[in-house]
């Protein structure tokens, strides 16, 4: 869960704060005024050394900050995930959703499902993994947790992507089948994630056809 601004204030020590208040200011110049700085702008190195200045419990909420202020287009975007730690492309991926970048983010978000750093795959079926994965790409991201034990919990929106997908269900049962057969336990989550493909059930009562007496 990110930490707003605020939240941050309140837990950070004051020279965190002071640093955080100075990237900030960063980020938010290099928004007024993008394409003036050459190489890595100033708020892209602050992005890079959040966790040593403002704690590695807050870092990805900083960085997220950064990302905002800085208003980050692809191309920053995706040279800080590149060339970023795990830990600072977890918090790109985390961010994804609160910038201005439609689906073109996306590969970013492919990438981090091929691998099998849990902590990647977790942030990639966030809420812009959700938004902008089609059905092909999705379907492949649950069996991606459910393989790694990723908690399915961490798939956004997963109860109205998964309703009513039966090419979903199959792939689930062949998972299932295919971990018995290696005699290797299912996980849990599987079975919460097949429940949720039956079709919707309706919520109202049939309405009456018969003439009122």
């Amino acid at each position: 869960m990110l930490s707003s601004r605020k939240e941050l204030d309140d837990r950070l020590p004051g020279a965190a704060r002071a640093w955080l208040d100075e990237a900030l200011a960063e980020a938010a110049h290099a928004a007024r005024h993008p394409g003036t700085d050459s190489g890595n702008p100033p708020w892209e190195l602050r992005f890079a050394s959040a966790g040593r200045h403002c704690g590695l419990e807050n870092a990805d909420s900083v960085r997220a900050l950064l990302l905002v202020e800085a208003r980050a287009a692809l191309p920053a975007v995706t040279r800080l995930y590149e060339q970023g730690t795990a830990a600072e492309r977890r918090a790109v991926l985390l961010t994804l959703h609160r910038l201005d970048l439609g689906a073109t983010a996306l590969p970013l978000v492919e990438d981090a499902l091929r691998t099998n750093d849990t902590r990647l795959v977790a942030a990639a079926v966030g809420p812009y993994g959700a938004a902008h994965l089609d059905a092909h790409g999705w379907r492949h991201a649950v069996l991606k947790c459910l393989f790694t034990e990723v908690p399915v919990e961490a798939l956004d929106r997963l109860g109205e992507r998964a309703r009513g997908d039966a090419e979903l269900a199959r792939m689930l049962g062949d998972f299932a089948a295919e971990r018995t057969a290696a005699g290797r336990t299912v996980p849990a989550g599987l079975r919460t994630v097949l429940d949720l493909t039956s079709p919707a059930v309706p919520t109202t009562a049939p309405t009456s056809t018969e003439e009122p007496s």
